[in-house]
């Protein structure tokens, strides 16, 4: 009953005026992002961050997260409509939506991908909601080697699952750990990489990380691409969705629950992005499915497995994030950097103190009403959003950097962050052209302090014995499962060699 309690004092704090209207803005913006390609909703995020400074907490997060929410879902027009993803998690969603659309019409893969972004969402959501307290209890058991082992458990799996590379992973991580290293030692007090700069011993903001990295250099990317994208498509006056009966729905109820439950569960996982989710979820169809030999053909399963496990993924990420203050993808790192810009610290005592408690059963309650407000917006107002791609490149361009820029000079008021955010901005690019991964680096800064503060005090408790990591149950568990994460990129090809060999010519 406490549950349901604080549950509705979310939803009465949700509809209050500037919170629903900051969840409507965070919908519309995610739509119109990630419906443009080379966008996406970790940008959306990422250059509202900016505009929540002088916000609450709970619209600030509201936003952030209405965005998130609605970005994994919006990228499925344009790549139903016109073949184009939106985002990398919508490819598997192109290889029966398209068909779908080519073969009967836009409307009922359209329809198809509604029923699963909202059946993904909501069933994530209540899994969020049941699992919060829980885990939290766990959390508060948690002593600094547990911390410590947790966080470089999140360090790695996002390292093993970043790409091909493991070397370019592991280089981009430890970059993101030196810059979090820049700045006053929360040890000793002394000035670490400063090189006599003053402003640097007050470390490098978060928001220049994160705007610069995903903002501007996605932006220098495009642009040393060329602008001749054409955003400029078929006409979208007769674009609609008819949503499939309820029989229709029924006999697709094993791929409902079975990827609601992977998209929930891998979310968890650092890491394990919406993207990693959708394709997982269509492969899972592809072996286990009812009707797997005919996927490609223009199949429901083939729309709903992919979506719903885009969608799920983001309650399953924002676990983590809010129990553990580990961020379990790029937007939820995003989401912790704002929690953190308003001096609210995201782990098991977010849940307990009483100031905060009520801030996460909000946050619940927006994440609800963002799943029925982000159908309700891709079912009647689809028109109007998928006119965002006749924007020229070039102008989007502009509105961007402009958004960055204004962001970064907002923080503190200072042109050292508007020049830190063109670095950024350039290293950025640098890794996109040179295959680095960036969310080693981004998880790596925000990360490294709260790591690097734990092992420190571990490392005084127990008079430099770093054996203690091992010896504990939950610390020496995590620390192996790390080991583990590491080292199954590199095994994998050698363990494949060894059964091909094996295999009878």
């Amino acid at each position: 009953m406490e549950l349901l309690h604080d549950l509705g004092m979310g939803f009465f704090h949700v509809f209050q005026s500037f919170d629903f209207l900051m969840l409507v803005v965070g919908l519309l913006v995610g739509m119109a992002v990630s419906i443009m390609p080379g966008l996406g909703f970790v940008m959306g995020v990422v250059l509202a961050l900016p505009f929540t400074y002088k916000m609450q907490i709970e619209p600030a997060v509201i936003l952030l997260t209405a965005i998130y929410f609605s970005g994994t879902y919006g990228g499925a027009f344009t790549t139903i409509l016109y073949r184009i993803p939106g985002e990398p998690s919508d490819v598997p969603l192109l290889w029966d939506g398209y068909v779908m659309a080519r073969k009967s019409g836009p409307a009922k893969p359209l329809g198809w991908a509604l029923v699963a972004a909202l059946a993904g969402g909501l069933a994530s959501s209540v899994v969020m909601v049941l699992l919060a307290e829980p885990l939290t209890a766990i959390a508060l058991k948690f002593n600094s080697e547990d911390y410590f082992a947790a966080i470089f458990f999140g360090l790695t799996t996002v390292v093993s699952l970043a790409g091909k590379s493991l070397v370019n992973a592991v280089i981009s991580l430890c970059l993101g750990l030196l810059v979090a290293c820049i700045g006053v030692d929360s040890t000793y007090g002394v000035n670490r990489f400063t090189f006599g700069v003053p402003v640097l011993g007050d470390g490098v903001q978060l928001v220049a990380v994160l705007v610069g990295m995903y903002g501007l250099g996605e932006v220098f990317k495009r642009l040393g691409q060329g602008l001749a994208l054409d955003n400029t498509h078929a006409a979208t006056g007769k674009v609609q969705t008819h949503f499939p009966s309820l029989r229709e729905i029924w006999q697709i109820k094993g791929t409902l629950l079975r990827s609601s439950a992977i998209g929930t569960l891998l979310g968890i996982v650092p890491g394990a992005g919406a993207t990693i989710t959708s394709f997982i979820c269509y492969g899972t169809e592809k072996q286990y499915g009812r009707r797997r030999t005919q996927l490609g053909t223009g199949m429901p399963e083939g729309i709903v497995a992919p979506q719903i496990g885009s969608t799920a993924s983001v309650a399953g990420h924002m676990i983590p994030m809010l129990t553990l203050g580990i961020p379990g993808s790029a937007a939820t790192a995003v989401i912790l950097a704002a929690f953190l810009l308003h001096g609210v610290q995201p782990g098991p005592m977010l849940l307990t103190d009483p100031t905060s408690h009520q801030v996460v059963y909000t946050i619940f309650a927006s994440m609800f009403v963002s799943i029925i407000g982000m159908c309700i917006i891709g079912f009647f107002w689809i028109r109007l959003v998928v006119k965002v791609l006749t924007i020229p490149q070039s102008v989007l361009n502009a509105v961007v950097v402009l958004f960055c820029l204004i962001g970064a000079y907002a923080s503190r008021n200072s042109m050292s962050d508007v020049w830190m955010i063109v670095v950024f901005g350039v290293l950025g690019y640098l890794f996109e052209k040179f295959n680095f991964p960036i969310s080693p680096l981004v998880l790596g800064a925000i990360l490294g302090p709260i790591g690097e503060n734990n092992f420190m005090r571990s490392m005084i408790i127990n008079h430099n014995d770093w054996t203690m990591f091992f010896r504990q149950p939950l610390s020496g568990s995590l620390m192996a499962a790390s080991l583990i994460s590491i080292l199954y990129p590199l095994l994998k090809p050698v363990v494949r060699s060894l059964l091909g060999r094996g295999k009878p010519a």
